[in-house]
């Protein structure tokens, strides 16, 4: 009977445990689709990449090695800001 109970609760466990689902984008733009978007801007090198609510931002650096951050709509790929380090 001991060496049933550790199997019971895991199986338990297992049965009651919800399968993980994928995030679905549904019509928003991708990532790699947003950073196209900011290398026609000019960032030629992406140091941080980050999705945040309903924009992608994208941190990175110029041809001069000049820091820039650009936010791109993640619904419809519009500019929505950009930020130079002059």
């Amino acid at each position: 009977m001991r060496n049933l109970i550790l199997p019971a609760i895991v199986a338990i466990g297992l049965g009651t445990a919800a399968p993980a689902l994928a995030y679905d984008s549904g019509d928003q733009l991708s990532m790699q689709a947003a950073l196209d978007v900011a290398a026609d801007l000019g960032v030629m090198t992406i140091s941080h990449t980050e999705f945040a609510g309903d924009e992608w931002q994208i941190e990175g650096r110029d041809s001069r090695g000049r820091w820039m951050e650009v936010d791109v709509d993640a619904r419809t790929g519009e500019v929505r800001n950009v930020d130079r380090g002059w």
